[in-house]
C-alpha cells in the first residue's frame, strides 16, 4: 500500500473506464451499460463510525441500489454495517483505504461519512474516478475545499449530493411553498438556534494508544499525523481544529443549509460580513472548538443571528420561551408573523402568536433515494442538496469559526461595549451569559473571545479588509502528503 498513490489508482480507473474524457461524462446510456445486473446502481459506503450505519439503512432500503462495498480504517467498524446486510444477495467486499474504492469496476457512487477534514478530498477524487457522490455534512474543512468539489463535479460532470437531508423532510417542503406564496408578507430577520446537550470529553497526560484495529496513518489523511490526545479516537474529532469544525460544523450546517434555502436568493452566497463570539466554557477538558457560541450573518437586507448552547443544565425550553416563546431550531419572522420549525416539520403563527398552520414532515428519509434518482437521470437539477447548496452552507461554518478563532478573550463588559451598536448581538449575548450563569459558570471567568468583523467577498468566497491577512489563512489548510487536494481538478 505504501506504494499505491491517489495518481495510480485514477490512472489504472479511469484507463479501465476507457480514458478521461469518458471517466468524466458518463452519459445516462453509458451508466445504464457499466451498471450491475438489471441496471442496479452499485454504491461504497465510506465511513462507518457513527453516521455511516444510518447509511447503510437509507440506501439498502432504495430499490434497485447494491452497496457493494464498505470502507473503513478501523477494521472493527464493518460488524454492525455486515450485520445490517446479512440478508442481501451479495455479500459487500471491505476495504480499509478509500483508494482501492477509486479502482474497482463494480462501483459507481460512493457514500462519504468520514470524520470532516477527508470528506472534501475524497469527493474530489471520486469525480475524478468517475464516480458519483453522496458526502456528508460539512462536505468540506476549509472555503477552498467547497470550492474545489463544486469545481470537480462540474469538469466530470459527477452528481454530487450533500448529506443536508431536512431540504428532503416533507414537511418543510410543503411549509417552504406555502411561505413564498407569500402568507406572512417579507421577510425580515431569521434566528437559528442549536442546543445539542454535550459533555466534556475529559483530559489526557500525554499521548493515547490507538487501537490495534485502526490504521492511523488513514485515519489522519490530509491532516498532521500527530499522537493521538484524547481518550475517544472516534466521534470526539469534532473538537479538534485538524479534523472537526465543533458543533458550528456538527450542527449548525445543517442549520445555515435550512436557512438559506428557505431564504432563497438573498441567500445564494456566503453573507457578505460575520462576527462570531465564543468559547469552550465550563469544561476543563481537551477539546479546542467553541461550546457556546452566537454568530451574527449580516445577510442583507436579512440578518442571521446563530446561537450555539451545549452545557446540560436548563437548555431548550427555559431559553427558547424567551424568543417568541417557542422551541425551534429556527424562527423566521416575517411582517405578518413568524415560522418556527426544523427537522421534521414546523408552525406558522400571526404577528400575534397565534397558531396558523402545521406542517408535519419525515425529516428527510428519502434524501438517500432522491441522490440515487439524479444518479439515473444524469440532471443535478433533480437533486435536492446540490453540491454548490452544501458547499456555501458549509462555508458559512467555516467564517464564522474563522473570527471566533482570531478573536481575543475578553471579559463580560469588554464584549458587551463592542457589540452594544447591534441589538440582536447585544440581546443574543446575555442570553449566552444566563445560559453559561444556569450551568454554574461565572461570567467573568468564562474563555470567551470577541473574534472581529469579517468581510468575504461573494465572489472569490476570500475575506477582504482589514483582518483579511491573517482570516485567509484559515481558506486553506496545509496537505499531508500523498493526501493532498489538487489545485487544479
Amino acid at each position: 500500500m505504501a506504494q499505491l498513490t491517489r495518481r495510480s489508482v485514477l490512472s489504472r480507473t479511469l484507463a479501465t473506464a476507457g480514458g478521461a474524457a469518458a471517466g468524466a461524462s458518463l452519459s445516462a446510456r453509458a451508466f445504464s451499460a457499466v451498471a450491475g445486473a438489471n441496471d442496479d446502481v452499485r454504491v461504497a459506503l465510506v465511513g462507518l463510525g457513527h453516521r455511516g450505519p444510518q447509511l447503510v439503512d437509507w440506501f439498502r432500503k432504495v430499490p434497485g441500489v447494491r452497496i457493494t462495498a464498505l470502507c473503513d480504517c478501523d477494521s472493527r467498524c464493518f460488524a454492525k454495517p455486515l450485520q445490517k446486510l446479512a440478508g442481501a444477495k451479495e455479500r459487500p467486499r471491505t476495504e480499509s483505504d478509500f483508494r482501492r474504492v477509486l479502482d474497482r469496476k463494480d462501483i459507481d457512487a460512493v457514500a462519504i461519512a468520514t470524520p470532516n477534514h477527508w470528506h472534501a478530498l475524497m469527493a474530489v477524487w471520486a469525480c475524478q474516478a468517475g464516480k458519483d457522490v453522496y458526502v456528508e455534512k460539512p462536505v468540506s474543512h476549509t472555503v477552498w475545499e467547497g470550492r474545489q468539489i463544486v469545481a470537480a463535479a462540474r469538469k466530470t460532470k459527477r452528481i454530487v449530493q450533500g448529506g443536508t437531508q431536512n431540504r428532503s423532510c416533507t414537511g418543510l417542503r410543503e411549509a417552504l411553498a406555502w411561505l413564498r406564496r407569500g402568507p406572512l408578507g417579507k421577510l425580515t430577520l431569521v434566528r437559528c438556534f442549536d442546543f445539542p446537550r454535550r459533555v466534556g470529553i475529559g483530559k489526557v497526560t500525554g499521548p493515547q494508544p490507538v487501537p490495534a484495529s485502526v490504521d492511523y496513518n488513514l485515519f489522519q489523511g490530509p491532516a498532521p499525523l500527530v499522537p493521538l490526545r484524547r481518550k475517544r479516537l472516534h466521534y470526539d474529532w469534532h473538537w479538534f481544529w485538524d479534523t472537526g469544525d465543533g458543533d458550528c460544523g456538527n450542527r449548525g450546517v445543517h442549520t445555515f443549509d435550512h436557512v438559506r434555502w428557505f431564504m432563497g436568493e438573498i441567500a445564494r452566497k456566503i453573507p457578505r460580513n460575520v462576527i462570531s463570539i465564543g468559547g469552550r466554557c465550563g469544561w476543563d477538558d481537551d477539546g479546542q472548538t467553541p461550546n457556546t457560541q452566537v454568530t451574527l450573518f449580516d445577510c442583507k437586507p436579512v440578518p442571521i443571528l446563530w446561537e450555539l448552547q451545549t452545557l446540560p443544565k436548563r437548555l431548550r425550553a427555559d431559553h427558547l420561551n424567551r424568543v417568541k416563546g417557542l422551541w425551534g431550531s429556527m424562527i423566521f419572522e416575517y411582517e405578518g408573523g413568524y415560522f418556527a420549525g426544523g427537522r421534521g416539520g414546523g408552525r406558522a403563527f400571526d404577528k400575534d402568536g397565534k397558531l396558523i398552520k402545521t406542517f408535519r414532515g419525515d425529516s428527510g428519509v428519502t434524501h438517500a433515494a432522491n441522490f440515487i434518482a439524479a444518479v439515473r437521470t444524469r440532471k443535478p437539477a433533480d437533486l435536492r442538496a446540490e453540491i454548490r447548496e452544501t458547499h456555501v452552507s458549509s462555508a458559512m461554518c467555516h467564517v464564522a469559526n474563522v473570527s471566533v478563532r482570531l478573536g481575543h478573550r475578553r471579559s463580560p463588559d469588554e464584549i458587551r461595549k463592542a457589540v452594544a451598536g447591534s441589538a440582536l448581538l447585544a440581546e443574543s449575548f446575555e442570553r449566552l451569559l444566563r445560559h453559561l450563569s444556569a450551568n454554574g459558570v461565572e461570567a467573568g471567568t468564562a474563555p470567551l473571545r470577541l473574534g472581529p468583523r469579517l468581510t468575504v467577498d461573494s465572489e472569490t468566497e476570500r475575506f477582504t479588509g482589514e483582518v483579511s491577512r491573517w482570516a485567509n489563512t484559515y481558506h486553506s489548510r496545509i496537505y499531508r502528503p500523498p493526501f493532498v487536494m489538487p489545485e487544479k481538478v
